[in-house]
């Protein structure tokens, strides 16, 4: 039987911290305007029900544990999709004191679609491309492997960690700014 998760991939949609632009782009590249569901694409509000997870907006240490809550909810094969310069990067809040970075900064990122806002023609090819990690995904559980060795997931450094007090250590697993601490 020839099977294939990106025949219909269902996508659940979080806004992180954002300005609401790329938010009302990704929903409206759901609209018949833009019509993703030509490509079988489905919104569901479940994690255990998405495929891919799109999310737009920064991460901080308040969101933190629900983006990693929501991810951690969807069962395998599964693809992360940043959505606007805010997730793929932190964007133009990137250096404010409560953002912690992009989205792989919590959550292993299979698609960057960057933009400010993100179009939704780009949202639609970031779901198509993801698509196609999902059928990557699915044939190496099929044949045995785990899926997390395929995609955003085979390179990721682990993300941060939230401290005690419920806040990320100043530069922590930040390579930019330990850059910044040595000038």
């Amino acid at each position: 039987m020839d099977h294939k998760m990106s025949r219909s991939p269902w996508v659940i949609h979080y806004d992180g911290s954002s300005c609401n632009g790329c938010d009302i782009e990704v929903l409206a590249s759901l609209t018949p305007l833009f019509d993703a569901e030509r490509f079988g694409v489905v919104n569901t509000g479940n994690p255990k029900h998405a495929d891919i997870f799109l999310v737009t907006g920064s991460v901080n240490a308040q969101n933190l544990p629900v983006v990693r809550q929501i991810y951690n909810q969807m069962l395998e094969p599964k693809c992360v999709v940043a959505c606007g310069v805010c997730a793929c990067s932190g964007g133009v809040f990137r250096d404010a004191y409560n953002v912690i970075g992009g989205v792989d900064r919590a959550i292993p990122v299979d698609v960057y679609a960057p933009g400010c806002a993100i179009r939704p023609e780009t949202v639609i090819d970031a779901i198509v491309e993801a698509c196609g990690i999902l059928d990557q995904k699915e044939a190496v559980m099929r044949a045995g492997g785990d899926p997390l060795t395929v995609g955003g997931a085979a390179t990721w450094d682990g993300g941060v960690e939230l401290g005690e007090d419920g806040f990320v250590a100043a530069g922590a697993g930040d390579a930019t700014a330990a850059a910044r601490e040595a000038e």
